[in-house]
Protein backbone atom coordinates (compact mmCIF):
# COMPACT_ATOMS: atom_id res chain seq x y z
CA UNK A 1 0.00 0.00 0.00
CA UNK A 2 1.66 3.28 -1.05
CA UNK A 3 2.35 5.92 1.59
CA UNK A 4 0.10 8.96 1.51
CA UNK A 5 1.52 11.88 -0.41
CA UNK A 6 2.70 14.85 1.61
CA UNK A 7 0.54 17.93 1.21
CA UNK A 8 -0.19 21.14 3.10
CA UNK A 9 -2.97 21.17 5.70
CA UNK A 10 -6.43 21.68 4.26
CA UNK A 11 -8.93 24.03 5.84
CA UNK A 12 -12.65 23.26 5.73
CA UNK A 13 -13.12 26.11 3.27
CA UNK A 14 -10.47 24.59 1.02
CA UNK A 15 -12.14 21.18 1.34
CA UNK A 16 -15.43 22.58 0.13
CA UNK A 17 -13.70 24.38 -2.72
CA UNK A 18 -12.05 21.15 -3.82
CA UNK A 19 -14.82 18.65 -3.29
CA UNK A 20 -17.99 20.66 -3.43
CA UNK A 21 -20.18 21.66 -6.33
CA UNK A 22 -22.25 24.82 -6.61
CA UNK A 23 -26.00 24.73 -6.15
CA UNK A 24 -26.42 25.69 -9.81
CA UNK A 25 -24.24 22.81 -11.01
CA UNK A 26 -26.17 20.37 -8.84
CA UNK A 27 -29.58 21.68 -9.93
CA UNK A 28 -28.75 21.62 -13.63
CA UNK A 29 -27.51 18.04 -13.28
CA UNK A 30 -31.06 17.17 -12.28
CA UNK A 31 -33.18 19.46 -14.42
CA UNK A 32 -32.09 21.96 -17.07
CA UNK A 33 -33.79 24.25 -19.61
CA UNK A 34 -34.04 22.97 -23.17
CA UNK A 35 -31.11 23.54 -25.52
CA UNK A 36 -28.86 24.91 -22.79
CA UNK A 37 -25.73 23.45 -24.37
CA UNK A 38 -24.73 22.08 -27.73
CA UNK A 39 -24.21 18.31 -28.15
CA UNK A 40 -20.60 17.11 -28.13
CA UNK A 41 -18.80 16.27 -31.34
CA UNK A 42 -17.54 12.83 -30.25
CA UNK A 43 -18.58 9.93 -32.43
CA UNK A 44 -17.63 7.32 -29.80
CA UNK A 45 -20.28 5.78 -27.55
CA UNK A 46 -21.17 8.38 -24.94
CA UNK A 47 -23.00 5.76 -22.86
CA UNK A 48 -20.10 3.37 -22.31
CA UNK A 49 -20.74 3.32 -18.56
CA UNK A 50 -24.36 2.30 -18.97
CA UNK A 51 -27.52 3.69 -17.43
CA UNK A 52 -29.30 3.17 -14.13
CA UNK A 53 -32.31 4.06 -12.03
CA UNK A 54 -32.56 4.34 -8.27
CA UNK A 55 -34.21 6.05 -5.29
CA UNK A 56 -37.50 4.25 -6.15
CA UNK A 57 -40.81 5.80 -5.09
CA UNK A 58 -44.49 5.14 -5.91
CA UNK A 59 -44.48 8.12 -8.29
CA UNK A 60 -41.00 7.99 -9.79
CA UNK A 61 -37.27 7.32 -9.61
CA UNK A 62 -33.92 9.01 -10.10
CA UNK A 63 -32.34 8.22 -13.46
CA UNK A 64 -28.57 8.17 -13.99
CA UNK A 65 -25.98 8.14 -16.71
CA UNK A 66 -22.46 9.50 -17.03
CA UNK A 67 -21.13 10.46 -20.43
CA UNK A 68 -17.78 8.81 -21.18
CA UNK A 69 -16.72 8.21 -24.79
CA UNK A 70 -13.29 7.12 -23.47
CA UNK A 71 -14.21 5.66 -20.07
CA UNK A 72 -10.63 4.88 -19.06
CA UNK A 73 -9.16 8.27 -19.92
CA UNK A 74 -6.52 8.93 -17.27
CA UNK A 75 -7.88 12.30 -16.11
CA UNK A 76 -11.13 10.69 -14.89
CA UNK A 77 -13.29 12.72 -17.27
CA UNK A 78 -14.08 9.81 -19.56
CA UNK A 79 -12.78 11.48 -22.68
CA UNK A 80 -15.21 14.39 -22.42
CA UNK A 81 -14.21 17.94 -23.20
CA UNK A 82 -14.56 20.17 -20.15
CA UNK A 83 -17.80 21.73 -21.36
CA UNK A 84 -21.44 21.12 -20.35
CA UNK A 85 -23.57 18.85 -22.51
CA UNK A 86 -27.36 18.71 -22.71
CA UNK A 87 -28.79 15.26 -22.01
CA UNK A 88 -32.43 14.56 -22.82
CA UNK A 89 -34.31 11.72 -21.12
CA UNK A 90 -37.57 9.95 -21.84
CA UNK A 91 -39.77 7.61 -19.81
CA UNK A 92 -42.35 5.48 -21.61
CA UNK A 93 -44.85 2.75 -20.87
CA UNK A 94 -43.42 0.57 -23.64
CA UNK A 95 -39.93 -0.45 -24.76
CA UNK A 96 -40.52 1.01 -28.24
CA UNK A 97 -41.22 4.46 -26.70
CA UNK A 98 -44.52 4.95 -28.51
CA UNK A 99 -46.15 5.91 -25.18
CA UNK A 100 -43.82 8.51 -23.63
CA UNK A 101 -45.25 9.67 -20.31
CA UNK A 102 -42.44 11.91 -19.04
CA UNK A 103 -39.44 13.62 -20.61
CA UNK A 104 -36.94 16.28 -19.68
CA UNK A 105 -33.38 17.45 -19.85
CA UNK A 106 -30.38 17.67 -17.53
CA UNK A 107 -26.97 19.22 -17.98
CA UNK A 108 -23.91 16.94 -17.87
CA UNK A 109 -21.13 19.10 -16.48
CA UNK A 110 -17.42 18.57 -15.94
CA UNK A 111 -17.79 19.50 -12.25
CA UNK A 112 -19.77 16.25 -11.73
CA UNK A 113 -17.79 14.15 -14.23
CA UNK A 114 -20.59 14.61 -16.79
CA UNK A 115 -23.02 12.57 -14.69
CA UNK A 116 -26.71 13.47 -14.58
CA UNK A 117 -29.33 12.52 -11.98
CA UNK A 118 -32.75 13.62 -13.33
CA UNK A 119 -35.68 13.16 -10.98
CA UNK A 120 -38.76 11.65 -12.56
CA UNK A 121 -42.11 12.07 -10.82
CA UNK A 122 -45.82 12.04 -11.60
CA UNK A 123 -45.87 8.36 -12.57
CA UNK A 124 -48.47 5.75 -11.71
CA UNK A 125 -47.53 3.44 -8.82
CA UNK A 126 -46.79 -0.26 -9.30
CA UNK A 127 -46.34 0.24 -13.05
CA UNK A 128 -43.59 -0.89 -15.39
CA UNK A 129 -41.75 1.88 -17.27
CA UNK A 130 -38.88 2.12 -19.73
CA UNK A 131 -36.32 4.93 -20.01
CA UNK A 132 -33.49 6.13 -22.17
CA UNK A 133 -31.17 9.11 -22.67
CA UNK A 134 -30.47 11.06 -25.86
CA UNK A 135 -27.47 13.26 -26.66
CA UNK A 136 -27.38 14.69 -30.16
CA UNK A 137 -27.76 11.73 -32.54
CA UNK A 138 -26.83 9.16 -29.89
CA UNK A 139 -29.37 7.15 -27.91
CA UNK A 140 -28.55 5.15 -24.81
CA UNK A 141 -29.56 1.55 -24.13
CA UNK A 142 -33.08 1.18 -22.76
CA UNK A 143 -33.59 0.57 -19.05
CA UNK A 144 -36.67 -0.46 -17.14
CA UNK A 145 -38.08 0.10 -13.69
CA UNK A 146 -41.30 -0.56 -11.89
CA UNK A 147 -42.58 2.17 -9.62
CA UNK A 148 -43.21 1.12 -6.05
CA UNK A 149 -46.75 0.31 -4.92
CA UNK A 150 -48.75 3.12 -3.35
CA UNK A 151 -48.40 3.69 0.38
CA UNK A 152 -50.34 1.06 2.32
CA UNK A 153 -51.28 -0.93 -0.79
CA UNK A 154 -51.58 -4.69 -0.55
CA UNK A 155 -48.74 -6.33 -2.50
CA UNK A 156 -48.69 -9.97 -3.62
CA UNK A 157 -44.91 -10.24 -3.80
CA UNK A 158 -41.69 -8.24 -4.19
CA UNK A 159 -38.33 -9.68 -5.25
CA UNK A 160 -34.84 -8.26 -4.99
CA UNK A 161 -31.22 -9.25 -5.52
CA UNK A 162 -28.56 -8.75 -2.86
CA UNK A 163 -24.92 -8.16 -3.95
CA UNK A 164 -21.66 -6.83 -2.55
CA UNK A 165 -17.87 -6.77 -2.84
CA UNK A 166 -17.20 -6.54 -6.55
CA UNK A 167 -13.41 -6.41 -6.87
CA UNK A 168 -13.27 -6.17 -10.67
CA UNK A 169 -9.63 -7.28 -10.81
CA UNK A 170 -10.29 -10.55 -8.92
CA UNK A 171 -12.67 -12.03 -11.48
CA UNK A 172 -15.54 -11.72 -13.89
CA UNK A 173 -18.96 -10.47 -12.81
CA UNK A 174 -20.69 -13.78 -13.56
CA UNK A 175 -23.00 -13.28 -10.59
CA UNK A 176 -24.36 -10.13 -12.18
CA UNK A 177 -24.95 -12.00 -15.45
CA UNK A 178 -27.17 -14.50 -13.66
CA UNK A 179 -28.87 -11.90 -11.48
CA UNK A 180 -29.83 -9.81 -14.51
CA UNK A 181 -31.55 -12.90 -15.96
CA UNK A 182 -33.68 -13.64 -12.87
CA UNK A 183 -37.31 -14.07 -13.87
CA UNK A 184 -38.64 -12.22 -10.83
CA UNK A 185 -36.67 -9.08 -9.96
CA UNK A 186 -37.90 -5.67 -8.80
CA UNK A 187 -34.79 -4.18 -7.17
CA UNK A 188 -31.08 -4.74 -6.59
CA UNK A 189 -29.56 -3.90 -3.20
CA UNK A 190 -25.82 -3.13 -3.06
CA UNK A 191 -24.49 -3.44 0.50
CA UNK A 192 -20.98 -2.14 0.08
CA UNK A 193 -17.60 -2.33 -1.64
CA UNK A 194 -18.99 -1.34 -5.04
CA UNK A 195 -15.40 -0.42 -5.91
CA UNK A 196 -12.02 -1.16 -4.32
CA UNK A 197 -9.44 1.53 -3.79
CA UNK A 198 -6.36 -0.73 -3.99
CA UNK A 199 -3.88 -0.37 -6.81
CA UNK A 200 -4.34 -3.07 -9.46
CA UNK A 201 -1.05 -4.83 -10.03
CA UNK A 202 0.25 -8.12 -11.43
CA UNK A 203 -0.18 -9.71 -8.00
CA UNK A 204 -3.92 -9.05 -7.67
CA UNK A 205 -5.11 -8.94 -11.28
CA UNK A 206 -6.73 -12.38 -11.36
CA UNK A 207 -9.40 -11.54 -14.01
CA UNK A 208 -7.93 -13.49 -16.91
CA UNK A 209 -7.82 -11.63 -20.20
CA UNK A 210 -7.86 -8.22 -18.50
CA UNK A 211 -5.16 -5.58 -18.60
CA UNK A 212 -4.99 -2.18 -16.98
CA UNK A 213 -2.93 0.90 -17.72
CA UNK A 214 -0.47 2.51 -15.31
CA UNK A 215 -2.98 4.93 -13.69
CA UNK A 216 -4.88 1.94 -12.24
CA UNK A 217 -1.82 0.50 -10.48
CA UNK A 218 -1.84 3.02 -7.62
CA UNK A 219 -4.26 3.26 -4.73
CA UNK A 220 -7.08 5.74 -5.34
CA UNK A 221 -6.60 8.90 -3.33
CA UNK A 222 -7.74 11.79 -5.52
CA UNK A 223 -11.09 12.63 -7.11
CA UNK A 224 -9.69 11.83 -10.54
CA UNK A 225 -8.47 8.42 -9.35
CA UNK A 226 -11.79 7.49 -7.70
CA UNK A 227 -13.65 8.56 -10.86
CA UNK A 228 -11.36 6.40 -12.95
CA UNK A 229 -11.86 3.43 -10.63
CA UNK A 230 -15.66 3.69 -10.95
CA UNK A 231 -15.24 3.93 -14.71
CA UNK A 232 -13.19 0.73 -14.81
CA UNK A 233 -15.68 -1.25 -12.74
CA UNK A 234 -18.74 0.15 -14.51
CA UNK A 235 -17.47 -0.87 -17.94
CA UNK A 236 -18.45 -4.44 -17.04
CA UNK A 237 -21.41 -5.41 -19.28
CA UNK A 238 -23.02 -7.67 -16.67
CA UNK A 239 -23.03 -4.92 -14.04
CA UNK A 240 -24.55 -2.61 -16.64
CA UNK A 241 -27.22 -5.23 -17.39
CA UNK A 242 -28.26 -5.42 -13.74
CA UNK A 243 -28.53 -1.64 -13.53
CA UNK A 244 -30.59 -1.49 -16.73
CA UNK A 245 -32.91 -4.27 -15.52
CA UNK A 246 -34.13 -2.82 -12.18
CA UNK A 247 -33.66 0.17 -9.85
CA UNK A 248 -30.68 0.04 -7.51
CA UNK A 249 -30.32 1.15 -3.91
CA UNK A 250 -26.92 1.19 -2.24
CA UNK A 251 -24.99 1.71 0.94
CA UNK A 252 -21.24 1.76 1.13
CA UNK A 253 -18.78 -0.10 3.31
CA UNK A 254 -15.10 0.73 3.65
CA UNK A 255 -13.51 0.17 0.24
CA UNK A 256 -15.39 3.04 -1.34
CA UNK A 257 -12.84 5.11 0.65
CA UNK A 258 -10.13 3.01 2.38
CA UNK A 259 -9.96 -0.48 3.87
CA UNK A 260 -11.18 -0.55 7.51
CA UNK A 261 -11.46 3.20 7.99
CA UNK A 262 -13.66 4.26 10.89
CA UNK A 263 -15.70 7.44 10.99
CA UNK A 264 -13.26 10.22 10.15
CA UNK A 265 -10.15 8.17 10.91
CA UNK A 266 -7.79 6.46 8.50
CA UNK A 267 -6.77 2.85 9.14
CA UNK A 268 -3.22 3.57 7.97
CA UNK A 269 -2.42 6.70 9.94
CA UNK A 270 -3.12 9.30 7.30
CA UNK A 271 -3.38 12.66 9.13
CA UNK A 272 -6.97 13.71 9.79
CA UNK A 273 -6.89 16.78 7.55
CA UNK A 274 -5.59 14.82 4.58
CA UNK A 275 -7.96 11.96 5.22
CA UNK A 276 -10.91 14.37 5.38
CA UNK A 277 -10.05 15.38 1.84
CA UNK A 278 -9.85 11.76 0.76
CA UNK A 279 -13.26 11.03 2.29
CA UNK A 280 -14.71 14.07 0.56
CA UNK A 281 -13.54 13.11 -2.92
CA UNK A 282 -14.45 9.44 -2.43
CA UNK A 283 -17.98 10.32 -1.31
CA UNK A 284 -18.23 12.76 -4.24
CA UNK A 285 -17.27 10.04 -6.73
CA UNK A 286 -19.83 7.68 -5.14
CA UNK A 287 -22.61 10.21 -5.80
CA UNK A 288 -21.40 10.91 -9.32
CA UNK A 289 -21.48 7.24 -10.26
CA UNK A 290 -24.63 5.94 -8.58
CA UNK A 291 -28.37 6.60 -9.16
CA UNK A 292 -28.76 8.49 -5.89
CA UNK A 293 -31.01 11.25 -4.70
CA UNK A 294 -29.37 14.65 -4.33
CA UNK A 295 -29.47 14.26 -0.54
CA UNK A 296 -26.50 11.88 -0.93
CA UNK A 297 -24.32 14.59 -2.50
CA UNK A 298 -21.58 15.30 0.07
CA UNK A 299 -20.81 18.64 1.63
CA UNK A 300 -17.07 18.27 1.88
CA UNK A 301 -16.31 15.14 3.97
CA UNK A 302 -19.88 14.84 5.25
CA UNK A 303 -22.92 13.35 3.61
CA UNK A 304 -26.09 11.41 4.29
CA UNK A 305 -26.76 8.18 2.40
CA UNK A 306 -29.25 6.83 4.93
CA UNK A 307 -32.63 6.52 3.30
CA UNK A 308 -35.75 4.45 3.46
CA UNK A 309 -38.79 3.49 1.45
CA UNK A 310 -41.89 1.33 1.74
CA UNK A 311 -43.13 -1.32 -0.68
CA UNK A 312 -46.84 -0.77 -0.06
CA UNK A 313 -47.84 -2.52 3.15
CA UNK A 314 -45.52 -5.43 2.45
CA UNK A 315 -42.04 -4.17 3.35
CA UNK A 316 -40.12 -1.23 4.79
CA UNK A 317 -36.48 -0.85 3.71
CA UNK A 318 -33.99 1.16 5.81
CA UNK A 319 -30.55 1.76 4.29
CA UNK A 320 -27.90 2.22 6.98
CA UNK A 321 -24.45 3.84 6.93
CA UNK A 322 -22.25 1.66 9.18
CA UNK A 323 -18.99 3.38 8.27
CA UNK A 324 -19.22 7.17 8.53
CA UNK A 325 -20.46 7.58 12.11
CA UNK A 326 -18.88 4.59 13.88
CA UNK A 327 -16.46 4.90 16.78
CA UNK A 328 -12.81 3.97 16.16
CA UNK A 329 -11.64 0.41 16.65
CA UNK A 330 -11.62 -0.45 20.38
CA UNK A 331 -8.28 -0.11 22.14
CA UNK A 332 -9.04 -2.90 24.63
CA UNK A 333 -11.85 -5.16 25.87
CA UNK A 334 -13.25 -2.52 28.20
CA UNK A 335 -13.49 -0.13 25.27
CA UNK A 336 -15.21 -2.77 23.12
CA UNK A 337 -17.82 -3.33 25.84
CA UNK A 338 -18.37 0.39 26.51
CA UNK A 339 -22.12 1.06 26.69
CA UNK A 340 -21.66 4.38 24.90
CA UNK A 341 -19.93 2.81 21.92
CA UNK A 342 -21.77 3.46 18.64
CA UNK A 343 -21.84 1.97 15.15
CA UNK A 344 -24.49 4.25 13.65
CA UNK A 345 -24.08 7.48 15.59
CA UNK A 346 -26.82 8.85 17.82
CA UNK A 347 -28.87 10.53 15.08
CA UNK A 348 -28.97 7.55 12.72
CA UNK A 349 -29.63 5.16 15.60
CA UNK A 350 -32.65 7.23 16.67
CA UNK A 351 -33.84 7.40 13.05
CA UNK A 352 -33.80 3.65 12.45
CA UNK A 353 -35.28 2.95 15.89
CA UNK A 354 -38.27 5.12 15.07
CA UNK A 355 -38.65 3.53 11.64
CA UNK A 356 -38.68 0.06 13.15
CA UNK A 357 -40.91 0.75 16.12
CA UNK A 358 -43.51 2.68 14.09
CA UNK A 359 -43.44 0.53 10.99
CA UNK A 360 -46.79 -0.79 9.71
CA UNK A 361 -45.04 -3.10 7.21
CA UNK A 362 -45.14 -6.89 7.30
CA UNK A 363 -41.36 -7.12 6.69
CA UNK A 364 -38.75 -4.69 8.01
CA UNK A 365 -35.53 -4.82 6.03
CA UNK A 366 -32.27 -3.25 7.23
CA UNK A 367 -29.46 -3.05 4.66
CA UNK A 368 -26.03 -2.46 6.18
CA UNK A 369 -22.36 -3.03 5.49
CA UNK A 370 -21.15 -5.41 8.21
CA UNK A 371 -22.39 -8.57 9.95
CA UNK A 372 -24.72 -8.14 12.93
CA UNK A 373 -24.74 -11.76 14.22
CA UNK A 374 -22.25 -12.56 17.00
CA UNK A 375 -19.39 -14.68 15.63
CA UNK A 376 -16.08 -14.02 17.46
CA UNK A 377 -15.01 -11.20 19.75
CA UNK A 378 -11.99 -10.33 17.62
CA UNK A 379 -14.03 -9.44 14.55
CA UNK A 380 -14.07 -5.82 15.67
CA UNK A 381 -14.82 -4.34 12.23
CA UNK A 382 -18.25 -6.01 12.40
CA UNK A 383 -20.97 -5.47 15.00
CA UNK A 384 -18.91 -7.85 17.20
CA UNK A 385 -16.81 -4.78 17.89
CA UNK A 386 -19.91 -2.88 19.04
CA UNK A 387 -21.88 -5.25 21.34
CA UNK A 388 -23.80 -2.53 23.20
CA UNK A 389 -24.87 -0.87 19.95
CA UNK A 390 -25.89 -4.30 18.61
CA UNK A 391 -28.02 -4.95 21.67
CA UNK A 392 -29.81 -1.64 21.16
CA UNK A 393 -30.39 -2.42 17.48
CA UNK A 394 -31.74 -5.88 18.26
CA UNK A 395 -34.12 -4.40 20.86
CA UNK A 396 -35.50 -2.04 18.21
CA UNK A 397 -35.75 -4.87 15.69
CA UNK A 398 -37.67 -6.99 18.20
CA UNK A 399 -40.28 -4.23 18.43
CA UNK A 400 -41.01 -4.50 14.69
CA UNK A 401 -42.64 -7.17 12.54
CA UNK A 402 -40.43 -9.74 10.86
CA UNK A 403 -37.06 -7.90 10.87
CA UNK A 404 -34.43 -8.95 8.33
CA UNK A 405 -30.83 -7.69 8.05
CA UNK A 406 -29.03 -7.64 4.68
CA UNK A 407 -25.24 -7.67 4.80
CA UNK A 408 -22.11 -8.22 2.69
CA UNK A 409 -18.43 -7.54 3.51
CA UNK A 410 -17.12 -11.04 4.36
CA UNK A 411 -17.06 -12.61 0.85
CA UNK A 412 -19.09 -15.61 2.07
CA UNK A 413 -22.73 -16.60 1.93
CA UNK A 414 -24.04 -16.78 5.50
CA UNK A 415 -27.59 -17.21 6.77
CA UNK A 416 -28.10 -16.61 10.48
CA UNK A 417 -30.92 -16.39 12.96
CA UNK A 418 -30.65 -13.29 15.13
CA UNK A 419 -31.07 -13.84 18.85
CA UNK A 420 -32.38 -11.21 21.26
CA UNK A 421 -29.31 -11.97 23.42
CA UNK A 422 -26.44 -13.85 21.84
CA UNK A 423 -24.97 -14.50 25.32
CA UNK A 424 -28.03 -16.54 26.31
CA UNK A 425 -28.36 -19.89 24.47
CA UNK A 426 -32.08 -19.97 25.34
CA UNK A 427 -32.71 -16.50 23.99
CA UNK A 428 -35.54 -16.04 21.49
CA UNK A 429 -34.94 -15.61 17.76
CA UNK A 430 -36.15 -12.17 16.76
CA UNK A 431 -35.20 -12.07 13.07
CA UNK A 432 -32.78 -13.31 10.42
CA UNK A 433 -29.64 -12.02 8.70
CA UNK A 434 -28.88 -12.75 5.06
CA UNK A 435 -25.20 -12.20 4.21
CA UNK A 436 -24.31 -12.29 0.54
CA UNK A 437 -20.94 -13.48 -0.67
CA UNK A 438 -18.84 -11.36 -3.01
CA UNK A 439 -19.49 -10.86 -6.69
CA UNK A 440 -15.75 -11.17 -7.33
CA UNK A 441 -13.60 -10.26 -4.31
CA UNK A 442 -11.08 -12.99 -3.38
CA UNK A 443 -11.39 -14.77 -6.72
CA UNK A 444 -12.95 -18.17 -7.23
CA UNK A 445 -13.39 -19.06 -3.56
CA UNK A 446 -14.41 -22.46 -2.21
CA UNK A 447 -17.40 -23.92 -0.42
CA UNK A 448 -15.39 -24.26 2.81
CA UNK A 449 -12.23 -22.56 4.02
CA UNK A 450 -10.23 -21.82 7.16
CA UNK A 451 -13.02 -19.65 8.57
CA UNK A 452 -15.87 -22.14 8.21
CA UNK A 453 -15.67 -23.42 11.79
CA UNK A 454 -15.62 -19.92 13.25
CA UNK A 455 -19.09 -19.38 11.81
CA UNK A 456 -20.68 -22.82 11.98
CA UNK A 457 -19.72 -23.26 15.64
CA UNK A 458 -22.93 -21.35 16.35
CA UNK A 459 -26.16 -23.27 15.90
CA UNK A 460 -27.88 -20.03 14.88
CA UNK A 461 -25.65 -19.84 11.79
CA UNK A 462 -27.43 -22.02 9.25
CA UNK A 463 -25.26 -21.58 6.16
CA UNK A 464 -21.64 -20.82 5.28
CA UNK A 465 -20.39 -21.00 1.67
CA UNK A 466 -17.27 -19.26 0.35
CA UNK A 467 -18.01 -19.33 -3.39
CA UNK A 468 -19.01 -16.25 -5.40
CA UNK A 469 -22.61 -15.32 -6.17
CA UNK A 470 -25.65 -13.37 -5.02
CA UNK A 471 -28.81 -13.78 -2.95
CA UNK A 472 -32.30 -13.61 -4.42
CA UNK A 473 -35.10 -12.77 -2.00
CA UNK A 474 -38.85 -13.01 -2.59
CA UNK A 475 -41.18 -11.41 -0.06
CA UNK A 476 -44.89 -12.12 0.22
CA UNK A 477 -47.55 -11.67 2.89
CA UNK A 478 -47.01 -15.31 3.94
CA UNK A 479 -43.24 -15.85 3.83
CA UNK A 480 -39.79 -14.78 2.75
CA UNK A 481 -37.87 -17.11 0.44
CA UNK A 482 -34.11 -16.48 0.33
CA UNK A 483 -32.07 -18.30 -2.34
CA UNK A 484 -28.28 -18.30 -2.13
CA UNK A 485 -26.77 -18.71 -5.61
CA UNK A 486 -23.11 -19.47 -6.37
CA UNK A 487 -20.78 -20.01 -9.32
CA UNK A 488 -17.72 -22.28 -9.24
CA UNK A 489 -15.30 -19.97 -11.00
CA UNK A 490 -14.91 -16.31 -11.96
CA UNK A 491 -11.21 -15.85 -12.63
CA UNK A 492 -10.99 -17.70 -15.97
CA UNK A 493 -14.11 -16.29 -17.63
CA UNK A 494 -17.79 -15.43 -17.09
CA UNK A 495 -19.29 -18.72 -18.30
CA UNK A 496 -19.77 -20.57 -14.98
CA UNK A 497 -23.34 -21.84 -14.59
CA UNK A 498 -25.43 -20.78 -11.62
CA UNK A 499 -25.99 -23.23 -8.77
CA UNK A 500 -28.26 -22.88 -5.77
CA UNK A 501 -26.21 -23.43 -2.62
CA UNK A 502 -29.17 -23.16 -0.27
CA UNK A 503 -32.75 -21.94 0.01
CA UNK A 504 -34.59 -20.96 3.18
CA UNK A 505 -38.15 -19.97 3.94
CA UNK A 506 -39.03 -17.66 6.80
CA UNK A 507 -42.75 -17.69 7.61
CA UNK A 508 -44.42 -14.45 8.67
CA UNK A 509 -44.48 -14.07 12.46
CA UNK A 510 -42.23 -17.12 12.87
CA UNK A 511 -38.65 -15.79 12.66
CA UNK A 512 -36.08 -18.36 11.68
CA UNK A 513 -34.62 -20.13 8.68
CA UNK A 514 -36.27 -23.31 7.41
CA UNK A 515 -34.23 -25.21 4.84
CA UNK A 516 -36.30 -25.54 1.69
Amino acid sequence: MPAPAAAPALSRRRLLQISGASATVIALGIDAPDALADPPQQSEDLFSLGIASGAPRPDGVVLWTRLAPEPLAEDGHGGMDLHPVSVRWQVARDAAFTQIVRHGQALAQPELAHAVHPHVDGLEPATEHFYRFLVGPQTSPVGRFRTLPAAGAEVDSFSFGLVSCQAWYHGHFTAHRHLAAEEELDLVVFVGDYIYEYGITESNLWRQGAEVAAPHTVEAETLEQYRLRYSLFKTDPHLQAVHARVPAVAVWDDHEVQNDYSGTGSSTGIPDDLFAHRIAVAYRAFYENMPLDVTALPDGPETDITTGFDVGALARFSMLDTRQFRDPAPVDEADRLDEERTMLGAEQEAWVTERLERSPATWNILANGVVVAAITEDRIDMWDGFPAARRRLLESMAASSNPVVLTGDIHKHVAAELRADFEDPDSATIGVELVCTSVASDGDGAETDEYTQDWLQHEYVRLYDGRRGYVHVRLSSREMVSSFHVVDWIEADDTAPKQRAARFTTPVDDPGLIQA
